[in-house]
């Protein structure tokens, strides 16, 4: 067993990785949070905006 302590990048508690299930999280609390801020659109990763397509006119059917 090592005596190493890692810091939880949510709630910012020291916890041994070794009785940890949710690593890098402290706990399974911890990692829902994390996953709740990505879906939520909290974190985002930096890069060019992609422009939204404008709607294509959609073709009516000729009336004979």
């Amino acid at each position: 067993m090592t005596n190493t302590k890692w810091r939880c990048p949510i709630c910012d508690k020291w916890f041994d990785p070794a009785e940890s299930r949710a690593l890098p999280f402290c706990s399974e609390r911890c990692r829902l949070i994390d996953l709740a801020r990505w879906l939520g659109e909290k974190y985002r990763i930096p890069g060019e905006e992609v422009p939204t397509p404008e709607p294509e006119e959609q073709e009516k059917p000729e009336v004979k």
